[in-house]
């Protein structure tokens, strides 16, 4: 396994002494080693270990129906990714339900992508980790558009336009957020001219 590299940029972390953080590179190698079961879910925040929310019945029809809807819509230079890595740092390799990104799939059988032009997690157990902590470190990677399918609320959470924000945990937020409701409808920005309802992203 590589040597480590510096601490991760996040704020907020208690401050424990002797503390070995996990890199992106020691987890891919541990995950392909087999030493973590794939029932397990795991994926890598900020050198942590965290368990990814478990996929009921309700998660795993949204993730069928958002990705069946944006897959329509996809450009040739673009493809949807469902629940597989994007490696967004030394220390950061989050799962997202749903990612566009640039190419082809075999452009990725080296390295998985390192941005998206669309990421969407839907939740109803980890709200705020998907929206205050994921919110944060896709910002911070510069992806430009984030929903996040909140199907405790029924409700569709649009955040745009990445900024620096010392005080977010990953040091970025998004400046735009829009509350989207069953009735109402949302264009994502790498296809601005054809809108999706947002009940039919919901199972």
């Amino acid at each position: 396994m590589p040597g480590t590299v510096g601490a991760p940029k996040v704020r907020r972390r208690p401050n424990l002494p002797l503390k070995r953080w996990i890199t992106r590179a020691e987890f891919e190698a541990l995950m392909e080693s087999g030493v973590f079961a794939p029932e397990e879910r795991l994926e890598l925040l900020a050198g942590e270990l965290i368990r990814r929310e478990p996929v009921g019945t309700q998660h795993a029809v949204a993730v069928t129906l958002v990705s069946e809807l944006l897959t329509r819509l996809t450009p040739q230079n673009l493809h949807v990714r469902v629940q597989l890595p994007l490696a967004l740092g030394d220390y950061d390799e989050p799962f997202p339900d749903i990612a566009v990104v640039a190419g082809s799939p075999r452009d990725y059988l080296q390295e998985h992508p390192t941005t998206a032009v669309l990421v969407v997690e839907i939740a109803e157990t980890s709200l705020r980790t998907d929206r205050d902590i994921k919110g944060s470190l896709y910002a911070q990677a510069g992806i430009p558009e984030y929903w996040l399918l909140n199907l405790k609320e029924r409700v569709l959470e649009v955040y745009r336009d990445p900024a620096p924000d010392p005080k977010a945990i990953y040091g970025a937020r998004y400046r735009q957020k829009q509350l989207l409701n069953p009735g109402d409808a949302i264009a994502p920005l790498f296809h601005p001219t054809t809108p999706i309802a947002v009940e039919s992203l919901l199972p």
